[in-house]
């Protein structure tokens, strides 16, 4: 279930890019969950071709996926649902433009920012657009190489199916045998949004494949001799073939690279070096991105990955093995294979996360109350905490009543009956409800900020078409167009800070 605040942020967004009523449709999806185009009519009193138009444009930018629900007992309709992640990523897109920037050429950044732009588009689509202002057309054949690159790289994916079936769950009913050989770990079961992803998504042997309907290579040869002949439709067909970024990809990256800064925060470079190169060895090898543990590996793949930086030349086989120790992750003994506890790291960095905002928030005092609670992750009672901290017991209750208000702590009170009645104040830190109620506030301030950016851009809007001349001849005009680009730079600065921390909360 999404915050309000992320409700209300996502919203936002979807208004700034693309209108009110398109905002209205993405909204009750947002609000209510799959509907139907007759359900999307009736919940926003808007005519039947506006509601179609504002679909077309939402799953045009990859912010809602149709599907055929079989689970539906009047017959398989097709519902309309919203994909909160995708929405959060749009004011990524210049991070994830940044990131392609580092490992291909400008081209591929060109490529990936039409899409990005544009959310589909076809080879040929990208041809054109590559086309646009220039006197001499690009050739297909160039844009099919750079989107090759994206392909291998897999920031770039064949789009998904148009409107996958979702079929009924078939639960389970066999008997198992009691036993240790018998028990299955529990896993909850799939959300609806997860196994319409799962089902739209297509195979791993096409998504990443620029040849998989021509049987073609780049070249235009044959990939092998028994090929089948593939006819000039196929070829077309094939370059029909709509693509979009792959927002996975770019969002295993940027928690890669969370991951190895906090190591590097928290301990040295030598492990955020050794952290890295494992990353890297494995980054293929991870079918999703919040992955709870590292694919292991065994001492010689990871000094062999290692030896390959620039920083890792320097280091020896003990030298990593004592960075491996400090990572916590002691050799597996059947097989002497390596693994990170990767789900850790980013529990650590979202306690420091909260911590920098305590501290900020109620001073040093409270900060290390909540710091001790967090570490002790378990009920102290009030003295208990006030003796650890050196804090004193008038101020103590206090400061932990204030956290406990703003829902940083959990409190009991526990009565004692004994030869003298007795009665304790228990406090602990939840941190699942917490995290939550942290990610709700950035959502929050989050929403604030763009609205305030907004704000401030129609702000001397009409200093946007004063020519620059007699910007630089008037003072008063240079004071406004200066605080125009100061008020814009720090709100942006801080807009991408804050989905630093946020990605850390939701994604990551």
């Amino acid at each position: 279930m999404v915050a309000e605040y992320g409700l209300k942020l996502a919203v936002h967004l979807i208004t700034t890019h693309f209108g009110n009523i398109v905002a209205n449709v993405c909204e009750n999806l947002l609000r209510k969950g799959p509907l139907t185009l007759e359900q999307l009519i009736r919940f926003t009193e808007l005519k039947r071709e506006q509601v179609k138009n504002s679909l077309l444009v939402l799953v045009q930018h990859n912010c809602v996926q149709p599907f055929r629900n079989q689970d539906q007992q009047d017959g398989a309709k097709t519902e309309y649902m919203a994909l909160f992640d995708n929405i959060l990523h749009r004011p990524r897109f210049p991070k994830f433009l940044d990131i392609v920037s580092r490992k291909l050429d400008d081209e591929c950044v060109e490529l990936l920012d039409g899409l990005l732009r544009n959310g589909r588009l076809t080879l040929q689509q990208m041809a054109d657009r590559a086309s646009e202002g220039k006197a001499n057309p690009v050739a297909i054949d160039v844009v099919r190489e750079s989107l090759g690159k994206l392909l291998a790289a897999q920031y770039v994916e064949r789009c998904p199916a148009p409107e996958p079936v979702l079929f009924p769950v078939v639960e389970e009913t066999t008997t198992r045998k009691r036993g240790a050989k018998s028990a299955k770990i529990f896993q909850p079961p799939l959300t609806i949004e997860q196994r319409v992803l799962e089902a739209s998504v297509p195979g791993e042997s096409i998504r990443f494949s620029l040849t998989a309907d021509t049987g073609f290579n780049a070249d235009r040869e044959t990939n092998s001799d028994d090929c089948p002949m593939t006819s000039v439709e196929d070829i077309v067909k094939a370059e029909l073939t709509p693509w979009r970024a792959n927002f996975d990809e770019f969002m295993r990256h940027l928690r890669h690279k969370a991951l190895i800064e906090n190591v590097r925060t928290r301990l040295d470079d030598g492990a955020a070096t050794i952290l890295s190169a494992i990353l890297d060895a494995t980054r293929t090898a991870e079918k999703k991105v919040k992955v709870q543990n590292s694919v292991p590996l065994s001492l010689e793949a990871i000094f062999t990955e290692v030896v390959k930086s620039e920083n890792g030349r320097t280091m020896t086989i003990d030298r990593v093995k004592a960075s491996l120790v400090q990572l916590g992750c002691p050799s597996r003994v059947p097989d002497d294979s390596y693994t990170i506890d990767l789900k850790n790291i980013i529990e650590l960095a979202r306690n420091d996360e909260v911590e920098s905002i305590v501290l900020k928030r109620y001073g040093p005092y409270a900060y290390r109350m909540f710091r001790l609670l967090s570490k002790a992750n378990c009920f102290l009672e009030t003295d208990k905490i006030a003796e650890s901290t050196l804090v004193e017991k008038k101020e103590a209750p206090k400061l932990l009543y204030g956290l406990w208000k703003d829902n940083y702590l959990h409190m009991e009170k526990l009565q004692v009956m004994a030869s003298k009645q007795s009665r304790f104040v228990m406090w602990k830190v939840n941190k699942p409800q917490l995290w939550d109620y942290v990610l709700d506030e950035m959502y929050h301030a989050a929403l604030n900020l763009n609205l305030r950016l907004g704000l401030e851009q129609e702000k001397d809007v009409e200093l946007l078409s004063v020519p620059l001349d007699k910007i630089n001849e008037s003072k008063s005009l240079q004071k406004k167009f200066e605080r125009r680009r100061r008020v814009r730079l720090l709100l942006g600065s801080s807009l991408m800070k804050l989905d630093d921390a946020l990605m850390l909360f939701h994604d990551f």
